[in-house]
């Protein structure tokens, strides 16, 4: 019996030391496992996150969530990222098709800075100046709708050259209503320079 109480008492300490031990382990010491990103910890902390109490909230959410994306989408727009540009930007077709209009040169694009100079002209209080103000009108339609019948051509022909499987609807005029648009003003931003080739 006293063997055995003894061999008790020595054995008891024992989980009272490997206690004291951890209570006073190093702070600074290595966990055993990586500090996980904040990216990753914030991630986590909205899939556990309660539902919405109420209809106040869940509204709240709605807009916090609409907010979050229409940042990404802006993103997008500007970097060219497919992930999270509008659905009519998406796909090997528009993307194509935008890098098809954005290395070529239109007269198209400079029709806002022609018309206000044309505008100008047409508010001088000379007949001849509203004369040639209507000849420039004129000329710059003509010259607008020949050249968007040839881009829309080659466009086209370009298209079913390079993407004869995809679906082609609607490209034609997705690359003409860019046109339209002064370069620096194009959403999605342009990805090519001029006279560059087309992404693959």
């Amino acid at each position: 019996m006293f063997r055995s109480r003894s061999k008790d008492e020595q054995a008891a300490p024992a989980p009272a030391t490997e206690d004291l031990t951890q209570s006073t382990r190093n702070p600074q010491a290595p966990k055993g496992r990586p500090t996980p990103k904040r990216r990753e910890a914030q991630s986590q902390r909205r899939s556990l996150s309660k539902p919405p109490a109420n209809r106040k909230e869940a509204a709240k959410r709605s807009r916090e969530l609409r907010r979050a994306e229409l940042a990404k989408q802006r993103e997008a727009l500007a970097t060219g990222d497919e992930r999270y540009l509008p659905l009519r930007d998406r796909g090997p077709v528009r993307r194509f098709t935008r890098d098809f209009i954005d290395s070529k040169w239109h007269v198209a694009e400079f029709f806002l800075p022609i018309a206000v100079f044309i505008l100008v002209m047409s508010l001088i209080e000379s007949a001849q100046a509203k004369n040639i103000s209507l000849l420039l009108w004129m000329g710059v339609i003509i010259m607008i709708v020949v050249d968007s019948v040839f881009t829309r051509f080659r466009l086209k022909k370009a298209l079913q050259e390079r993407l004869p499987n995809e679906n082609l609807r609607g490209a034609t005029m997705y690359g003409l209503m860019r046109t339209l648009q002064m370069r620096r003003m194009r959403l999605p931003k342009p990805q090519v320079a001029r006279g560059e080739a087309p992404r693959r």
